[in-house]
Formats: C-alpha cells, sequence, structure tokens
C-alpha cells in the first residue's frame, strides 16, 4: 500500500470519532481560531484538508467555497453538515500534495489544524501558493512547536509515537515555509506558549 493509501484509510476510519476529539482540542486550546480565520476569507476560497466541514459555519455566507480532503468518509460527514447549515459548497476529494486546480484559481486559501498532518508540508504550502490568485490571501492556523523549551522536549517525545502512528507532526513552523515563498505575512499570532500559531500572508502581485 502506498502512503496515499495508508493515510486514506487512516482518516476514513478516524472519521467516526474525529468531531469529538476537535471539540474537546477546540475548547481546550485552539479557542475561535476557526471563526478568527474563517471570517477572514474573501473571493473565491479553497479550504485545504476541510476534514468534516466544522469550519463551514464560520464562513462569511456569500461567499464560493470549496472544501478538499484526502478522505471520502471525512467528506460524506462535510456534506452531510453543509446540508443541515444549507450552505453551498463544492466538496472533492484530492491531495495537498497535487491540488487539483489550475494556477491563480482563488483569492483566499485556508488551512487549519491540517499541514500538521501533511505528510510532505512543504510541497503543500508550495501547492497552496500556487492556487492563489497574486495578491491572494493564505490563511493558516496549526499547532507548532512551542516557544518552551520544556514543552518542545515533550512535543520530540510525542513526535516518536504520533509521527509513525498517525502522521502528527508537532515541531512544524508553517510560518517559515510561508516566508521562504515570498509571501508577506500581515497576521501572526501565537498562543498557548507558543503552541497555537494564526497566519495571514499575502501573495505578492508582482
Amino acid at each position: 500500500m502506498d502512503g496515499r493509501a495508508r493515510w486514506q484509510r487512516y482518516w476514513d476510519r478516524k472519521s467516526r470519532t474525529y468531531d469529538r476529539e476537535m471539540g474537546a482540542l477546540d475548547r481546550r486550546f485552539f479557542g475561535d481560531s476557526r471563526q478568527w480565520a474563517c471570517s477572514q476569507a474573501a473571493g473565491e476560497v479553497l479550504e485545504v484538508a476541510v476534514g468534516t466541514g466544522l469550519n463551514l459555519p464560520y464562513y462569511p455566507p456569500e461567499i464560493p467555497l470549496t472544501g478538499l480532503d484526502l478522505s471520502e468518509r471525512m467528506l460524506d460527514i462535510a456534506r452531510s453538515r453543509a446540508r443541515g447549515l444549507a450552505r453551498d459548497v463544492t466538496l472533492r476529494r484530492g491531495s495537498a500534495h497535487e491540488l487539483p486546480f489550475a494556477d491563480a484559481t482563488f483569492d483566499t486559501v485556508v488551512c487549519t489544524l491540517g499541514l500538521c498532518a501533511i505528510p510532505d508540508h512543504e510541497t503543500a504550502v508550495d501547492e497552496m501558493v500556487r492556487v492563489l490568485r497574486p495578491g491572494g490571501r493564505l490563511i493558516l492556523v496549526d499547532h507548532v512547536a512551542s516557544t518552551s523549551r520544556l514543552v518542545r522536549g515533550v512535543q520530540r517525545l510525542l513526535e516518536a509515537v504520533t509521527v509513525p502512528l498517525a502522521g502528527e507532526h508537532f515541531l512544524r513552523r508553517p510560518l517559515e515555509q510561508v516566508r521562504a515563498r515570498g509571501l508577506d505575512v500581515e497576521q501572526r499570532q501565537r498562543f498557548k506558549l507558543g503552541l497555537v500559531e494564526r497566519l495571514v500572508a499575502r501573495k505578492p502581485t508582482g
């Protein structure tokens, strides 16, 4: 079985408990991060790693919205959630490593709590930037390497278990990937001992 098929099966199984687990983490660590991210989306919007659609209630109702995820079972839950909200959204299965969209398709790309578990997060950021129009905004929320040395030590120990088991990384820094690609960071917030980072970055127009 190749890596993509393995992780697709993992997230298909995870779909049964995902909402409950994420609800607890949102309350404990991430606070209003979903609302924060979605409220800043404008124009044609793509959400990468849309999962079960937990962000859907928070997007402005008028925006054209597309969501992509590797797991069909996650997407089934997202479709049900969209119907319950009477939300018009295009939901597609696909890989963040190869977004099935042309260059410069979207005005905003959102990814919340997804880059931590995408196997090749650098390629995923490349793809998000590729499909952004010049002047478009990349909005990211994730748990990252803590500002506390002690906590980072704990994160390293956790990764020894979570990376092979679930592909879950704790020491990534999406900010570094965004800056390396020449985007202008307009907003950056960190909290919970630096464990959570929220970013808004704009793709240059030139």
